[in-house]
């Protein structure tokens, strides 16, 4: 499984001030589960760092920082260079997947990193570590970072999709095991991230509603942008628990497969847990045709789709159930949309109603104003 939290130095490069000797930064780059954080520092910011860490935890790190070179300088010394920034992400490593989160825990490290003071780093097993004690962390407030959470979530999504693919193409027991684990942990960050959505569009529709009511927020989002996104999560939660439910059936099928093989004696159990594709053909040699069956047989051969390709008929099963959801709840938001623009009709005939009396009104007057100039024209007439 790909550790939630990865850190590397891949690069360095020579920073050159206006004013001073030119200097060797490293490039420190942090891999959240959300998003890419690149930082650039100097073997003096990791001294600082390494005292740092003793002072606040009275241990040293796992690894040792690189021993300072005094009669050789990194600027001019790619060997030099190389063998520091190796150094430099060996020891980072050590305290990323250390068993003992003292360190990724103190106010140093998330100062090194550029964090805010709030912020939580993962361990390689995807636990929180931190001052926060588990905590979650800080809240999406912002209508772009909840663009760009949603953005990761669907590459996450993606990404668990792809692994079970892989998982069910997989012919060796190990690699099932493998890739059923890495897809469980995509499908994992996936459910944090659409429970920090949801709690950060609520935040937001709150700033949104307290900008409506002028008490100063800063985070505004019209009702129609709120139920769209609304939407996109509902959505994305309905994927990942349908990609679980692929998942959970994978499972049970390599459950039963496993049994099976035990059942049937220990030179079975040395094939693997995948059948390969003489056994596969082998079970039709007795049917009456002695072919495998094209398509899918659910009372009737149909035709594959890329949904259902990857699928067994668990999978299907539970896709239709999914699209017989998504279906009754567009249906309702039909009715809904129906019975308003019902009542917009109703109140649009009542306003015509008043706006046609009312005009019945002026024609009246109209008429009687009308009378008079001609009672009055007459009367001129005569008096010529």
């Amino acid at each position: 499984m790909a550790p939630a939290l990865a850190i590397s130095i891949p690069t360095a490069s020579t920073a050159t001030p206006a004013e001073g000797k030119p200097f060797t930064q490293y490039h420190v780059v942090l891999q959240l589960p959300l998003r890419k954080h690149e930082i650039k520092k100097r073997y003096t910011d990791f001294t600082n760092l390494h005292d740092a860490l003793v002072s606040q935890t009275n241990q040293a790190p796992p690894a040792p920082l690189p021993p300072k070179s005094w009669l050789r300088r990194t600027v001019n010394n790619e060997s030099l260079t190389e063998e520091r920034r190796q150094g430099l992400e060996k020891y980072l490593k050590s305290i990323v997947e250390a068993d003992d989160a003292r360190w990724r825990s103190s106010s140093a490290w998330r100062s090194f990193l550029n964090l805010p003071s709030g912020t939580s780093t993962l361990s390689t097993n995807g636990s929180l570590t931190g001052s926060t004690s588990g905590k979650q962390q800080q809240g999406i407030a912002d209508p772009n970072q909840w663009l760009d959470v949603h953005r990761d979530l669907k590459t996450q999504i993606q990404t668990a999709r792809q692994q079970l693919k892989q998982r069910e193409a997989a012919m060796t027991a190990q690699q099932q095991h493998s890739l059923a684990a890495e897809a469980k942990a995509s499908l994992v960050r996936a459910a944090t991230s659409i429970a920090q959505l949801d709690d950060g569009l609520r935040r937001i529709s709150v700033a949104s509603k307290g900008d409506e009511a002028g008490w100063g927020g800063s985070s505004k989002l019209g009702e129609g942008e709120i139920r769209r996104r609304r939407d996109l999560l509902g959505a994305a939660r309905k994927e990942v628990e349908g990609l679980e439910g692929v998942l959970r059936s994978q499972a049970s099928k390599s459950a039963m497969g496993t049994s099976s093989s035990s059942a049937a004696g220990p030179q079975t159990m040395t094939t693997g847990a995948v059948a390969s594709a003489g056994d596969k053909d082998a079970l039709w040699k007795n049917t009456s045709a002695g072919q495998k069956p094209k398509g899918r047989v659910l009372g009737g051969p149909l035709k594959e789709t890329e949904r259902t390709r990857e699928l067994d008929n668990t999978g299907v099963l539970q896709q239709q159930q999914q699209i017989m959801e998504e279906q009754e709840e567009d249906v309702l938001t039909l009715g809904k949309t129906v019975a308003k623009l019902k009542d917009m009709g109703i109140l649009i005939h009542e306003e015509l109603e008043v706006q046609n009396a009312m005009l019945g009104m002026v024609e009246e007057d109209a008429g009687r104003v009308q009378g008079k100039v001609d009672v009055a024209r007459s009367r001129i007439k005569k008096i010529r």
